[in-house]
């Protein structure tokens, strides 16, 4: 008699162990599920098997081959697409015409005794004989009943509870006569239970019953699957395990390397060729897969470990899964049910709770605690909030579920009935985000005032000058069309602060989300005259003396992003010859490369000279910040721009304070001390300026990267601001932008970023103090050293990622450059 193994299945439930393997590859014991079911076969004296395979059909064909490994002969019967539990069978027919033959899942654990179930088939000259048993949960199974002596006479696939009338249950192993493949329509999907065996009961064609007493497991779900394991270790079902019984319920294979001094409590089971180190501990109901590495320290109880797997030191796995190929570093827990995908990286430190699913190919960063699964997303974060908010590209980091998440979490720290604003760039990916964020908070008793596609800095405005408790503003993410970015905003109009950050965090990753009652759904509403109570108050706060008299002529880039809904309406009421380009609303192209970035600034410097403008401005996207081109058509960088206006600011204001970042050249503290203004230094966050600027004296702030505040209108980055201002303080000086920098010294600052693990971040700045010694030390934001003869050095870890920033000032180019090799080196040899 032959053997049928079907072998098709996908294992949607089973994800992500069968995101890239097929149901019948996963390991049980550390070896396929599918072998344990050919030694089985082969155990009853089966010896020609034909396998049916559809769904990653190529791996199943070559783990078995011609079965050789398993003493068996394998054939194959491929199904190009499923063709059910009958249908897969049918496209075997041609090796099935000749004598009965046995059918079985390649995905279900069982050591049924297949010879005298083939005897009570004889016996009673069935045309098909299925193979039954009894089970406490009926519900996912096919229901049979049958009369004393065996034949069936009812079957139900899957009922509710109020249609079970019996606890025996369809194993999916039959044997068939072959006439029976004539009753299945060829190349068609065809189950067995649901369409064949009711149309033969309803001819009272033979078909009978065979209860057996033996295990049987259908592994598919995760708690199935766990407790197959469990089984096999305890001995409940009679498989063969790999391995050598070195003491009752502990089975260690040949090649492993087990030191004498780690911790092993059975029943278990150690791979091929792995390596155990002192001071490991693997409790009872563990599975330790083959060329696996369990370090010192490590902690694993009723874990699945398979194959290729690196467990850290201090690692801690608690009835969890961890896929091949992954590597689960140093002092990371991963608890109860949880699964770890394929070719995963789980770095230092990191926390992966219960339940949680991870993919395969991702990366948990260092010290991340993941509470929701991450399945489409590259990456578990250490933390949501990045330098932009939270980012992640469309749909597949940031997605409409991540959207409601994350305002569910930020509705939950607020008040019901609290108004929030919401507002957006031009793309339609925003666009559509926001929807998503609106429903939430709608949802969580927070009323909504929905912006709409705004400038970011007059979003921010109308937050701060209405009664609002804060914002939420989506734009794409700069130089990257494929990402978002989502930014929270506080009552001021400001991102939120380091602690408000945490505390979102916190409510998110625990998702205590707070929900309203039916009756306090909040509401969406859409408020009036925004944009004209922007451009009132921005002329109002402004000092726009003398513009109209000076004959300034400007050439203003929107850069196709929302600066073309206020600045039209703007610079009609100032009084200045204006060309645009880009004045439109862009949908397509959100965001520019840096290489469509550059062509836009060579474009507009080629109209700024030909029209022999005054100065021309380019606008990001979504209007926070500006870039400048003089009135020769050259290019003004980051660096120059800010002195240049700080110049102009401080010549005209004479006293009072600028806060900058204390990465920004001490050229600016020349400039200020020049005309008699003081420079407060701050930390490189977009938080510590606002909080800077917020202060009464100071009258400009800047972060050196095209984000001016003008305090005398808000207190955060506008670009349209900063535009209006430059005008008025142009036209008042008399003097070109060219002219104003060539009196500004010249400032040598160089930038690198050094690749720096997380865990060892902490180490690399201890080791930057000591290596300051005497020095005087500036610890502002990250450790500024300071050299009086050469100049100085900051360096200062990325809050985001996993990168050292070292930024050097030197009195010339020579002594920046010595200085940043300096402390490169200094950085590098900490990190080893």
């Amino acid at each position: 008699m032959k053997a049928v193994v079907m072998a098709g299945g996908e294992g949607t439930r089973l994800r992500p162990m069968t995101a890239n393997q097929p149901k019948p590859l996963l390991p049980v014991a550390n070896r396929p599920i599918m072998e344990h079911v050919l030694r089985l076969l082969k155990r009853h004296g089966f010896e020609e098997t034909i396998v049916t395979v559809q769904f990653l059909a190529a791996l199943v064909r070559n783990y078995f081959g011609d079965g050789e490994d398993v003493g068996m002969f394998l054939q194959y019967a491929t199904e190009e697409m499923p063709l059910g539990t009958a249908g897969s069978v049918k496209n075997a027919e041609d090796a099935l015409k000749d004598s009965p033959f046995l059918v079985i899942s390649g995905d279900a654990l069982t050591d049924m005794d297949l010879t005298e179930m083939c005897r009570f088939h004889k016996e009673n000259g069935a045309l098909v004989t299925v193979g039954l048993t009894r089970v406490p949960d009926p519900l996912e199974f096919g229901i049979v009943i049958a009369d004393e002596d065996g034949r069936i006479q009812r079957f139900l696939e899957k009922p509710t509870w109020g249609q079970v009338f019996s606890d025996t249950v369809n194993t999916g192993v039959y044997i068939m006569e072959p006439e029976v493949l004539a009753e299945v329509s060829a190349k068609e999907s065809v189950d067995w239970s649901h369409d064949v065996f009711p149309k033969l009961l309803a001819r009272g064609a033979p078909i009978f019953g065979y209860i057996s007493d033996k295990y049987w497991e259908d592994v598919g779900t995760l708690e199935s699957y766990m407790k197959a394991q469990a089984d096999v270790l305890s001995g409940k079902v009679e498989v063969d395990i790999a391995g050598f019984e070195v003491s009752p319920g502990m089975w260690i294979a040949e090649g492993a390397d087990v030191d004498p001094d780690a911790v092993l409590k059975g029943p278990l089971v150690i791979g091929d060729y792995a390596k155990i180190e002192a001071g490991a501990t693997i409790r009872e109901y563990s599975v330790i897969g083959a060329n696996v590495v369990v370090k010192e320290g490590a902690f694993i109880h009723r874990a699945v470990v398979h194959n290729n797997v690196f467990v850290g030191q201090g690692t801690t796995l608690r009835g969890c899964v961890v896929g091949k190929n992954t590597d689960v570093m140093r002092l990371a827990r991963i608890e109860e049910a949880a699964v770890i995908g394929d070719e995963c990286v789980v770095e230092p430190e990191a926390y992966i709770s219960a339940g949680v699913k991870v993919y395969p190919f991702k990366t948990i960063e260092a010290g991340a605690v993941v509470n929701t699964s991450v399945v489409w997303e590259s990456r578990g974060q250490r933390t949501l909030f990045g330098q932009r908010g939270v980012s992640g590209l469309i749909n597949v980091e940031v997605t409409p579920e991540l959207c409601v998440r994350l305002a569910s979490a930020y509705a939950t720290m607020l008040k019901k009935g609290s108004t929030v604003t919401t507002s957006r760039d031009v793309s339609r990916a925003a666009r559509t985000l926001k929807r998503a964020v609106q429903s939430a908070l709608n949802a969580s008793a927070i009323n909504v005032m929905d912006l709409e596609a705004l400038p970011l800095p007059v979003a921010r405005y109308e937050t701060a000058r209405s009664d609002y408790s804060g914002g939420i503003a989506l734009r794409t993410t700069p130089g990257d069309s494929q990402s978002i970015d989502i930014i929270f905003l506080d009552e001021r109009g400001a991102e939120l602060s380091q602690a408000a950050q945490r505390r979102l965090e916190r409510v998110f990753s625990r998702q205590e989300f707070r929900r309203a009652f039916p009756g306090e759904i909040a509401e969406l509403s859409y408020p009036p005259r925004v944009v004209e109570w922007y451009t009132h108050e921005l002329l109002r706060s402004v000092n726009l003396n003398g513009v109209r008299d000076a004959d300034l002529k400007v050439v203003a880039d929107c850069a196709g992003g929302t600066v073309s809904l206020v600045l039209p309406t703007l610079l009609g009421r100032i009084g200045v010859e204006v060309h645009t380009l880009n004045n439109r609303l862009d949908e397509v192209t959100p965001t520019q490369t840096v290489a469509q970035q550059r062509a836009g600034m060579q474009r507009l410097a080629e109209v700024v000279s030909s029209s022999r403008a005054t100065f021309g401005v380019r606008f990001d996207p979504v209007g926070e910040r500006i870039q400048l081109v003089d009135e020769q058509g050259a290019l003004v960088s980051d660096e120059r721009a800010l002195l240049v206006v700080l110049d102009l600011v401080a010549a005209e204001r004479r006293r009072g304070r600028v806060a900058l970042p204390v990465n920004t050249t001490r050229v600016a503290e020349q400039v200020c001390r020049f005309h008699g203004v003081q420079v407060t230094w701050t930390g490189t966050s977009q938080e510590a300026l606002t909080t800077a600027a917020a202060a009464d004296d100071v009258i400009f702030a800047a972060d050196g990267r095209g984000g001016f505040v003008v305090p005398s209108f808000a207190r955060t980055v506008d670009g349209i601001t900063a535009f209006v201002m430059l005008l008025g303080l142009v036209a008042r000086t008399r003097l070109t932008l060219s002219q104003i920098d060539a009196r500004i010294p010249q400032a040598h600052l160089l930038r690198r970023s050094i690749p720096t693990p997380w865990a060892a971040k902490g180490s690399v700045m201890r080791t930057v103090v000591e290596a300051a010694a005497d020095q005087s030390v500036d610890t502002t934001d990250g450790v500024r050293i300071i050299d009086p003869d050469r100049g100085w050095v900051l360096v200062l870890p990325d809050p985001a990622d996993a990168v050292t920033h070292l930024w050097a000032e030197g009195t010339d180019a020579d002594n920046a450059q010595l200085l940043l090799d300096e402390w490169a080196t200094v950085v590098e040899q900490a990190d080893q």
